[in-house]
């Protein structure tokens, strides 16, 4: 299916060497009202792009990070990088603590090297 040419930065999953797409399962995980906030923050960047807080942070590196606020106060990230005009969401999860977890931003980093390669 081709791009929407409407979006500035259309979004792609990544993809691992055994073709899984993590993001897209860990989305697909979510509750229906989950996967709508989510969603429709990772579409206000893809339309919107540049944009900033409180939808969209930069992390370092090149590394950003969509956020969302979901009901029951929790707080959904979707970490991404740029390559080839495609904003490539990298890793998700819910934000349990004030800063992302180092073990998150490892596993984010480490597929941006892989996709940057």
């Amino acid at each position: 299916m081709p791009d929407d040419p409407e979006k500035k930065v259309p979004a792609r999953f990544y993809r691992n060497e055994h073709g899984t797409e993590p993001v897209r399962d860990w989305l697909q995980s979510r509750t229906k009202e989950d996967r709508l906030v989510i969603g429709s923050d990772i579409a206000t960047v893809e339309y919107g792009w540049p944009i900033g807080m409180p939808t969209c942070e930069l992390m370092g590196g090149g590394l950003w990070q969509v956020r969302s606020e979901l009901e029951r106060n929790r707080i959904a990230r979707v970490l991404f990088c740029f390559r080839d005009g495609y904003m490539v969401l990298l890793h998700a999860f819910i934000k349990k603590t004030r800063k992302t977890p180092p073990s998150d931003l490892k596993i984010a980093r480490d597929r941006q090297r892989e996709v940057e390669r």
